[in-house]
């Protein structure tokens, strides 16, 4: 089994079947997206700052089965949530977002649902950013979408993998010859604008750049030429036989806690404080004219003038520098095939993540503690901003299953009522490498 085994035939059939019925067409009519969820081993909460990152995907995600409409109709039901989310595709589109109110997704029509609206609100925002970019859409999808089970609020970046699925299927509706590197602006477009989320290109550039068994390492700054590399495992270089993809899995402990990344104030106000570090160091080193990314302040001039930021900032400081140093190491190591130099700097990404950005919360930290007691692993960290969802390991392939089981259980001692709210077959997930977002 590899990375390619997601989506398996038996979900294809079942969700061919019900697209057939919503539409009343030919179940051989319908068209997949397949959008997976990705996972960042390094360069966590610095991609806003312009910092360097790395991602690979998983083989779980988002799959959205559809047809092309035969007018310009949008129907849309979900695996996850309930209602049926409608609208055209030649409705002009205005960001939902308002600056006033707090940071959530508001009610779109208050006869509906908050649930249904949620949720629909990530179709209209891939309807919002193809517009705002010229694009002349004329037919509409009538699809059913599904996340992979156990992996709701997970911090693996669903809403992103969301937005591309829409994005991917109202551009395959409409003949449009979109490339990946358009499709992370237009991402973007929707969780920065329409949403008013305030992250980078991560997620998006993972989820659509990445390749199977590949480390994809991302430059945020080059927010224009999209900047980034393939990092290969040593087995698809020089013909060598020993397989680096084999010799590993990947853990998804949930941690239980879902609340939404955008009702957190406290992610946007993490971003804020590095944009603050960022000016005072430029003020002070005489660059006050460069825009306040921790990117635009050299090392040096860090290291020059970190006593005048407060304690808050400099932690906020040291981990941008120090996480930046720990992405360059983490690419040497995957590329030299070193899973535990990788999975050592993966631990301490996390740690900086605790102590220096200061995110996360107690089951999150537990979680994360416990991950590096389990047998085989080789690093761990949170998954997402830290304030919710679940925390990612790697993990030695034969040891894979003994430690799924020590996370469950140790986890069940500390959070018994968290615990309690997770499937028990799905308390911790092994899964594999994964690969790009592709229409099948």
């Amino acid at each position: 089994m590899d990375g390619m085994s997601w989506p398996s035939q038996s979900e294809l059939d079942g969700m061919r079947e019900k697209v057939a019925q919503m539409s009343g067409r030919d179940a051989k009519e319908v068209i997949f997206v397949v959008s997976p969820y990705r996972i960042c081993p390094l360069g966590a909460h610095i991609d806003h700052q312009g910092g360097t990152v790395s991602a690979m995907t998983i083989n779980k995600g988002i799959l959205l089965g559809f047809v092309p409409s035969d007018d310009s109709q949008v129907v849309l039901s979900s695996g996850q949530f309930q209602g049926e989310v409608k609208f055209r595709i030649d409705e002009i589109q205005l960001p939902k977002f308002n600056n006033g109110s707090n940071n959530t997704i508001p009610v779109m029509n208050s006869s509906k649902s908050e649930e249904e609206c949620n949720w629909g609100s990530y179709a209209r925002g891939a309807l919002y950013a193809l517009q705002k970019r010229g694009n002349f859409l004329r037919k509409g999808i009538i699809g059913f979408i599904c996340g992979s089970d156990g992996l709701d609020s997970s911090g693996l970046s669903s809403s992103a993998a969301v937005g591309i699925a829409y994005l991917m299927a109202f551009e395959n509706a409409n003949n449009l010859v979109i490339s990946p590197t358009e499709n992370i602006e237009y991402d973007r477009l929707i969780e920065n604008e329409y949403l008013g989320l305030r992250n980078g290109i991560l997620d998006q550039s993972a989820i659509l750049l990445s390749s199977y068994g590949c480390l994809t390492c991302m430059n945020c700054k080059s927010v224009q030429t999209k900047e980034y590399q393939l990092i290969h495992p040593p087995n698809l270089l020089n013909g060598q036989k020993i397989s680096m993809k084999s010799s590993y899995k990947i853990l998804l402990a949930p941690s239980g806690l879902k609340q939404a990344l955008t009702t957190n104030p406290g992610y946007n106000r993490r971003v804020t404080e590095c944009q603050e570090a960022a000016r005072i160091l430029l003020q002070a080193s005489g660059k006050e004219g460069l825009e306040p990314l921790l990117s635009n302040v050299q090392p040096e001039i860090y290291e020059a003038y970190k006593s005048k930021l407060e304690p808050s900032l400099a932690r906020r400081a040291e981990h941008y520098f120090s996480e930046n140093k720990r992405v360059i190491k983490g690419v040497e190591a995957w590329a030299s095939g070193s899973l535990k130099d990788f999975g050592k700097l993966i631990s301490e990404s996390g740690l900086s993540s605790i102590k220096n950005y200061e995110s996360g919360c107690e089951p999150l930290i537990q979680l994360y503690e416990i991950l590096l007691r389990a047998p085989g692993v080789f690093g761990a960290r949170f998954s997402g901003a830290g304030f919710r969802g679940c925390c990612i390991a790697f993990v030695d392939a034969d040891c894979a299953l003994d430690a799924a089981s020590f996370v469950k259980n140790e986890y069940r001692k500390v959070q018994p009522k968290l615990a309690s709210q997770i499937d028990q077959e799905r308390a911790v997930i092994i899964c594999e490498a994964g690969d790009c977002a592709r229409v099948i």
